[in-house]
């Protein structure tokens, strides 16, 4: 009969499991699918639970969903921003090619 020790963060030993890891990720793919605005939301939990893992209040078993829920929350802001400069600068134009016509 074994007596090893339960897994981390069962019974009291070890830090707990995340409960942010899958949702982070969720938020992550769905930011990078279809809802950028998501992504700075997934890249902020992202980095509230790396630290977290890293002070030891939970374990590191999550660290890798936490992280890629994370990068793909940075890459949708990155796109988010980029359409943002394009909405703005192309908005721009069309602004600027109105007033100019209409002169």
């Amino acid at each position: 009969m074994s007596t090893a020790p339960p897994p981390a963060g069962e019974q009291g030993y070890g830090p707990p499991r995340s409960g942010q890891a899958t949702t982070i990720l969720i938020l992550g793919i769905v930011s990078v699918l279809c809802c950028q605005i998501l992504g700075p939301i997934a890249w902020y939990m992202g980095r509230q639970e790396l630290g977290r893992i890293r002070d030891g209040l939970i374990a590191i078993e999550d660290e890798g969903t936490t992280k890629a829920g994370m990068i793909l929350g940075i890459i949708s802001t990155i796109l988010l921003a980029l359409a943002v400069v394009w909405i703005v600068f192309f908005g721009g134009l069309a602004v600027l090619t109105a007033l100019r016509e209409g002169m």
